[in-house]
């Protein structure tokens, strides 16, 4: 179970990384 977990947190976190690049680069644009 734990192990599952961990995992589960380390994919939702690389997720959430590419959402913020996504957002720096519509920002960006919009300037």
């Amino acid at each position: 179970m734990g192990s599952l977990v961990k995992k589960r947190r380390k994919r939702m976190r690389k997720k959430k990384h590419k959402k913020m690049l996504r957002r720096t680069r519509y920002q960006r644009k919009n300037k």
